[in-house]
């Protein structure tokens, strides 16, 4: 891999999220290997990478960025192009949703050309059909390929570990309870996360028997049961229907079957206000609901985004105003047992409290946590696990230094520990 030209090639950098992860990569070139980052951009037309590039030269001072930063022209259709880049790379950040139906043949490439392979994917049945398919591929060609390394599902994942490293004991159970705000101009999200609900949601079923197929035993419950509630800090709050759970619940089976860690029970939920917003969340669950299970309530939500979503999905996105405006916070309460009492005896003794705060979530936290895991792989080849394999954020950065790297670039947790 030391031959390979390029550290990083980010795959889809003209796409909506993909100019954002540009800009972050540009910004962190100093943290790279020996002080440097050697990166291309990559994606089917060449002219809207010079564009993506010329733009990040303005916004961020940097004029080199023009001529400087390499640019591949590669295409999902065509796997000989595919090849030829992740031949060039040592990782690929793949930006290119929804991952259903781009995701595999980078996945597929990566693994045949000996590239590490990085995507932002909220999707999980893509991101588990990857695990079925190809970890025993990429375990033999000793490369590492990381899903959900963006919102979904960094904050989360690596936050579970953070509160469990921080609590002195075993901890055994952990809510996280996410809310965003958003200042005066507002916010949006780009329909591409959308659409991604959109097809999974639908799919459901498939996911299912996906999940069948590995014939997991359920994760043993060590402690109190964990419960689902619905309110919490003078705010009502519903599950969190991201991938979260999905990648929380891989991670702690990683770190049961290869490092015999006590598994963290987990729920996530995302906080939504107070009544007015449960009646209009109601009414939009209720028509979503109705509308995905039919072909053409699918045609129909992803033509009218901002419609059926009350406006928090837009084809537009979110403009750098309403973003330099936005942030998100988890809040995460845990429980355990203290050093020295025995799990298997009576009820928890503990609590601890551990808040994650930082950016915008979409496309200015997304691109922080992407280009940091990245960074990770480069930097501390040692601290990752013993082979590759198709990996979860916490089950490849458990024994890093990621949760560091992310806190200078302003995803940052602050943690207390209550005894009862």
């Amino acid at each position: 891999l030391a031959s390979r030209p390029y550290h990083i090639v980010i795959f889809g950098a003209s796409g909506f999220t993909g100019q954002f992860v540009v800009e972050e990569v540009a910004r962190t070139v100093s943290e790279g290997p020996n002080g440097t980052l050697k990166w291309a951009v990559a994606g089917r037309s060449r002219q809207k990478l010079d564009k993506v590039l010329e733009q990040a030269a303005g916004t961020l001072g940097k004029p080199e960025l023009r001529t400087a930063v390499e640019v591949i022209v590669a295409d999902v259709g065509e796997p000989d192009s595919l090849a030829a880049m992740c031949k060039q790379a040592v990782i690929v950040l793949d930006c290119v949703g929804p991952y259903r139906f781009w995701g595999e043949p980078v996945v597929k490439a990566c693994v045949e050309n000996g590239a590490h392979c990085i995507d932002i994917c909220g999707e999980p049945q893509f991101l588990e059909s990857m695990q079925l398919n190809y970890d025993s591929q990429a375990a033999d060609k000793g490369v590492y390929i990381v899903g959900a390394c963006g919102f979904d599902s960094i904050p989360a994942d690596m936050g579970v570990l953070y509160t469990r490293d921080q609590f002195k004991g075993t901890l055994t159970a952990l809510e996280s309870f996410l809310t965003v705000s958003t200042g005066p101009e507002g916010g949006s999200i780009n329909d591409g996360t959308w659409k991604s609900a959109i097809y999974g949601f639908a799919d459901s079923g498939k996911l299912r028997s996906l999940r069948k197929k590995f014939g997991h035993k359920p994760l043993p419950v060590v402690g109190s049961k964990i419960k689902r509630r619905y309110r919490e800090l003078c705010q009502y709050a519903v599950p969190f229907m991201g991938a979260d759970p999905s990648v929380v619940k891989r991670s702690q089976r990683f770190l049961l079957e290869e490092h015999q860690e006590t598994p963290v029970q987990y729920g996530a939920y995302a906080g939504v206000g107070g009544v007015a917003n449960i009646v209009k969340m109601l009414f939009a669950g209720m028509m979503f609901w109705f509308l995905v299970k039919f072909s053409f309530g699918q045609d129909l939500l992803i033509k009218y985004p901002e419609f059926f979503s009350f406006g928090l999905f837009s084809k537009d996105g979110p403009t750098r105003k309403q973003m330099e405006g936005s942030s998100f916070k988890f809040a995460f309460y845990g429980e355990g047992y203290t050093e020295g009492q025995d799990p298997s005896q009576g009820r928890p003794n503990a609590k601890i409290r551990t808040l994650v705060q930082g950016p915008e979530a979409g496309y200015v936290a997304t691109p922080i946590a992407m280009v940091q895991a990245a960074i990770t792989i480069l930097n501390e080849p040692t601290a990752l696990p013993k082979k590759g394999g198709v990996y979860t954020p916490g089950a490849t950065f458990a024994k890093t230094k990621l949760v560091e790297r992310l806190n200078k670039h302003g995803i940052q947790p602050i943690s207390s520990v209550e005894v009862y």
